[in-house]
């Protein structure tokens, strides 16, 4: 077996992983959808977003497999890093690297292995994003432009926390923030062939709630209505507060016509909710809805700006 050297910036890569502050945090939505979708795409039974520590290779979301950190000598993840171009390995127990590694010969029983590494805006790699078989695999040129798509998004996820692209008051990503994340997973759909329809919710007549009830309750209603979206979102979908009283939700592997279901839920979801929160009044929101076309659409702009216009033309018959 061979263990992974070291890179030639070391030092200054466990500096650069550190000062995301990630290291040992709880499980999160945002880097779960990433690996749920990977595992889906590629239909392989495990999936991780890792991150390698000085002594181990500690995993921040993982689909299929258990333990949240193998020893870094071990790991395929230590050899991916050494490089920025994908690490495949088709066959570990072909391959005098890792035929002897224990994650071979015992669970969970590697044979192929694929990591894209996760590069920080300084271009150093923190870690990677990678899917495992237990079985050879290959992959074509355009399943490696998705995974290098998917470790983007990772990317992105990780520089969120370190920038202002949070919307302070809700907790949930701001227009740039959406963006960022939103313009990636385009590019999957658009690779990938998976639907993915962009809703645009609009709060009635929010200026009069806010000078009929005060800036308070206003402020209140707000985050209910981002904490609702929360609860109808899955782990693959993108969401924000577009604007002061906007919202946007990107459905990740969904068509229109599921979306009216989820939109009803989430009318009960919220008046529910106001009324737990001792707000007894109705509150009325609209919505346009566009499902994703690649010959139409070229950037998520191009789907915000027909959402808002579909939102706006139903404005006059909110829910």
């Amino acid at each position: 077996m061979k263990k992974p050297d070291l890179p030639l910036n070391e030092s200054a890569r466990l500096s650069e992983l550190r000062s995301f502050n990630i290291m040992d945090s709880s499980r999160e939505k945002r880097f779960d959808r990433i690996t749920r979708i990977a595992s889906k795409i590629f239909d392989t039974p495990i999936a991780l977003v890792s991150l390698i520590d000085s002594h181990r290779q500690w995993h921040k979301s993982s689909v299929g497999l258990e333990t949240t950190e193998i020893p870094r000598e071990i790991s395929f993840c230590g050899h991916a890093i050494l490089d920025n171009k994908v690490f495949i390995v088709e066959d570990a127990e072909k391959d005098i690297r890792f035929a002897d590694n224990p994650l071979v010969e015992k669970e969970p029983h590697i044979r192929f292995y694929a990591g894209c590494p996760l590069r920080t805006i300084k271009g150093t790699n923190v870690g990677t994003l990678c899917i495992l078989d237990q079985k050879p695999r290959k992959l074509s040129r355009d399943q490696l432009s998705i995974l290098k798509d998917l470790a983007l998004m990772v990317e992105r996820e990780l520089e969120l926390t370190k920038h202002a692209i949070m919307d302070e008051l809700t907790k949930i990503p701001n227009r740039r923030g959406f963006k960022k994340l939103a313009e990636q997973s385009l590019n999957l759909s658009r690779r990938s062939g998976l639907p993915s329809t962009l809703v645009y919710l609009d709060l009635d007549n929010f200026k009069k709630i806010n000078e009929q009830y005060g800036y308070s309750d206003g402020d209140k209603i707000l985050m209910i209505f981002a904490s609702n979206i929360k609860k109808i979102s899955r782990d693959a979908d993108i969401f924000a507060r577009f604007g002061k009283d906007e919202f946007v939700i990107l459905f990740i592997d969904t068509p229109k016509k599921s979306i009216d279901k989820v939109i009803t839920r989430f009318k009960e979801y919220l008046q529910r909710q106001l009324k737990l929160n001792n707000l007894n009044y109705e509150v009325l929101f609209t919505h346009g809805a566009i499902e994703f076309m690649a010959e139409k659409h070229q950037c998520i702009d191009d789907m915000l700006k027909e959402a808002d216009n579909m939102m706006c033309l139903s404005k006059s018959t909110p829910l």
